[in-house]
């Protein structure tokens, strides 16, 4: 089978089994164009350059996979950029057939296959694998209170949106992701600041850390926006950097405090800012470091980070870093709602909601937190709500009496919807 008729078959059913059982099948197959074209579109890090991809009106004679890999290196090094890469964009779209440029060809330039599979699935049933994008990650300093010892960095833990920054010298680029790889587009003040830098760079830099705005929920209301978004006031705070190179092998060794230097040796613009980092000895300062964690809480702050001076950056979930909050936090799915009672009649009382965490598969209902506006307004669409993440703040995970191996939460109180898609963490 052709590559775009694996694609309208992966479309047909939405069966997670019927779509491993294709990707294993062409596995056995040795279909080597089908997994190399799903890879350069699933691999978040390579990009066209491309702003928008026409849909093929007509058939044309048959588009080979060697011309069209010919044109996607050239796109990839940039070195086919503008009006030429357009020209050559609609040349291989009069080559195509109709089905194959529509279903196969043009899906792999806006970086969207649109079949319901994703990279880990792909990986897991593939001798092809596809470079998952990852970003460090804390892990809960309640889990790990052995390792709260020795030099560390405290920093402020902010309520923002993770961002990677990335600014590429060889494509003259610079790219803002979220922690899962998609393409944050409304901070065009943030890129244009980092395009200035970007100039004077001699090597190509990753930056990591956190935007914020006057609050959360506006900064998400903004990013979901397809246009005139209202974002002039957002601000990128940096708290690690390293070269590109490294962050793609999944990690940099060089410590921390080299890492430091290197964020404070940049000049960036007005909107972007390193965080400030207090230094400890948890052996000796322990009590300071009690202060400047109630400090923090004082200030509005969700709680710290903490982070050894030595320590390298992993492209993964983390103990090297270790975050501490006066609560916990979950992130569950909706999976149902219930009307309110009495003043709350005809209103959402609960959302109902469930999902694991830290190995533990947690259901319960979430009616605090939520205001008289948001009861009304969810209540009137509340099918949009199924599926959606939801982040709920606790005071303990509990368990569940009224069930065996299910938990519930201790004072859940709603805090926010999250990510772009429903079932997406951001």
């Amino acid at each position: 089978m052709k590559p775009y008729e694996i694609i309208k078959e992966l479309e047909s059913d939405n069966s997670r089994k019927f779509k491993e059982s294709v990707i294993a099948r062409e596995d056995k197959n040795n279909n080597t164009e089908l997994f190399e074209g799903v890879s350069m579109a699933m691999d978040k890090l390579r990009t066209f350059g491309l702003k928008q991809v026409p849909e093929s009106q007509q058939d044309g004679p048959g588009l080979e996979w060697d011309t069209f890999l010919e044109t996607t290196n050239q796109l990839e090094l940039r070195t086919l950029t503008g009006n030429a890469a357009r020209d050559r964009v609609d040349y291989l779209m009069g080559l195509a057939t109709r089905d194959e440029w529509n279903h196969w060809y043009r899906r792999i330039l806006i970086k969207d296959l649109r079949c319901g599979v994703t990279e880990k699935t792909i990986n897991k049933f593939s001798k092809i694998k596809v470079p998952v994008f990852e970003c460090m990650l804390a892990d809960d300093s309640k889990k790990h209170e052995s390792k709260l010892k020795g030099q560390v960095f405290v920093e402020p833990k902010l309520d923002g949106v993770r961002v990677i920054a990335i600014c590429d010298t060889k494509k003259d680029e610079v790219v803002l992701m979220s922690r899962n790889g998609k393409e944050l587009v409304n901070f065009p003040h943030i890129n244009t600041q980092l395009d200035h830098l970007l100039g004077e760079l001699d090597r190509s830099w990753v930056f990591d850390g956190e935007i914020m705005s006057a609050d959360f929920q506006s900064l998400m209301k903004q990013i979901h926006r397809k246009g005139d978004a209202q974002t002039d006031d957002a601000v990128l705070n940096l708290f690690d950097c390293m070269p590109l190179e490294l962050f793609q092998q999944g990690e940099c060794t060089e410590p921390l405090t080299k890492r430091k230097e290197w964020l404070e040796s940049f000049d960036f613009g007005p909107n972007i800012r390193t965080i400030e980092s207090v230094r400890f000895d948890l052996d000796e300062d322990y009590d300071k470091f009690m202060d400047y964690n109630r400090l923090c809480i004082d200030k509005g702050y969700e709680g710290i980070m903490i982070k050894p001076v030595n320590g390298v950056y992993e492209c993964k979930r983390s103990s090297l870093w270790l975050k501490v909050k006066p609560f916990i936090e979950v992130s569950l799915t909706v999976v149902a709602v219930e009307e309110g009672t009495g003043r709350n009649a005809g209103k959402l009382g609960a959302l109902i909601v469930e999902g694991m965490d830290d190995g533990k598969f947690i259901r319960t209902n979430v009616g605090s937190g939520l205001t008289d506006e948001d009861r009304e307004a969810f209540w009137k669409d509340t099918q949009k709500l199924i599926g959606q993440i939801v982040e709920v703040r606790a005071d303990a995970v509990t368990q569940n009496q009224d069930a065996v191996d299910e938990y519930s939460l201790r004072f859940p109180r709603f805090l926010r919807f999250r990510g772009f898609e429903k079932n997406e963490k951001l």
